[in-house]
């Protein structure tokens, strides 16, 4: 079992910076792949990053490439989401994901077995 927990979400206003952290507990330190997703009103839930937790490999959505970073504390068993000059349209409820490994394409949706909360981000124009 792996439990997830995110935070840093919040009001920013566009061109803006935050950070998401997720702290992961339980199994999710052994090799299992992260992901950042976001679902805002009334769209489906996409995948914006992911991470193999032991490779290190990274996976960006194109809608964030050169803006968004995904990275790794394994000490702390945590992962970030650095969201620089962030638009309007970046507006979303984030969830941290966690699935074991060998599950193939690292950002598809249905192949997370764990989630948060979620955490709200909201960008003003």
């Amino acid at each position: 079992q792996v439990q997830l927990v995110e935070s840093g979400g919040g009001l920013v206003q566009a061109g803006g910076s935050l950070r998401l952290s997720c702290v992961a507990s339980g199994r999710a330190s052994s090799g299992y792949a992260m992901g950042w997703f976001r679902q805002a009103p009334g769209k489906e839930r996409e995948c914006v990053a992911a991470m193999s937790w032991t490779r290190g490999n990274t996976y960006y959505a194109d809608s964030v490439k050169g803006r968004f970073t995904m990275s790794r504390d394994n000490a702390k068993n945590t992962v970030y989401l650095q969201m620089n000059s962030l638009k309007p349209e970046d507006t979303a409820v984030y969830y941290c994901a966690a699935r074991p490994p060998g599950r193939g394409a690292p950002m598809t949706v249905g192949s997370y077995d764990y989630w948060g909360q979620g955490t709200q981000v909201t960008v003003s124009s």
